[in-house]
């Protein structure tokens, strides 16, 4: 039996990476792997603990008793910190802003890089990030950029938290994710960036199924003939 695909999804802030890969991975019936979201669970972790995030010695500690897991709830993903369902609380600007501050941290990339590695095992996964395919699954089969304009980025983070009964400003977020990409693209460790092999998508003209299908496409392409 050949072995299955590893896909790896990677893209700034709001480029609809979590649901565009979480569609992907139904279709496929391969495991979604949201890596981006075990960064968020590290900042909210900072954050609870009032630990500084440039104190490398206080993150190196946190994130080797880190107490982290996948698990489904009502027929979604969640996150759980030490047995707590956290899977609101990290999806926040303010998260989201903190978990770009603690992944530039190379003892927090060092700690998770195992944890992501592990989940890849066997193949059969569509994880999305912002270097799965560059460092953490430069061997992947089927590498994707997923990206959009900034304001469409923007509007759809509003929409999300709007239909979630949580009110931001709209500029604001527009702001937090162009701060977010300069953090991201301009970092020295893992810079956010596409693999030289990856096939960059640009969703600002296209819906959430034209993006999915485009993508479905590519990948059936390179299914092992066993599999299609």
């Amino acid at each position: 039996m050949k072995r299955k695909l590893i896909i790896t999804i990677d893209g700034p802030s709001g480029a609809g990476k979590s649901t565009v890969s979480q569609l992907l991975a139904e279709k496929l019936k391969y495991q979604y792997i949201d890596t981006g979201a075990l960064y968020r669970v590290v900042a909210l972790k900072v954050k609870q603990e009032n630990l500084d995030p440039e104190d490398e010695d206080g993150l190196s500690l946190l994130c080797n008793r880190l107490d982290v897991c996948f698990g489904k709830k009502n027929g979604k993903l969640g996150f759980f910190l030490e047995g707590k369902d956290v899977s609101e609380e990290i999806r926040t600007p303010e998260m989201s802003l903190l978990a770009s501050g603690v992944s530039a941290k190379k003892v927090v990339r060092d700690a998770l890089l195992k944890i992501q590695r592990k989940l890849g095992d066997g193949g059969g996964i569509v994880v999305e990030g912002r270097d799965m395919g560059t460092v953490v699954f430069p061997e992947a089969e089927v590498k994707f950029f997923l990206n959009a304009s900034l304001n469409i980025r923007g509007e759809r983070r509003f929409k999300q938290y709007r239909d979630k009964g949580k009110v931001f400003d709209l500029d604001k977020i527009i702001r937090e994710i162009e701060k977010r990409d300069s953090d991201d693209t301009r970092r020295a460790l893992s810079p956010l960036k596409p693999a030289d092999d990856a096939i960059e998508v640009d969703s600002t003209k296209m819906n959430l199924e034209e993006v999915v299908e485009a993508m479905l496409k590519i990948v059936q392409q390179r299914l092992p003939s066993s599999s299609k």
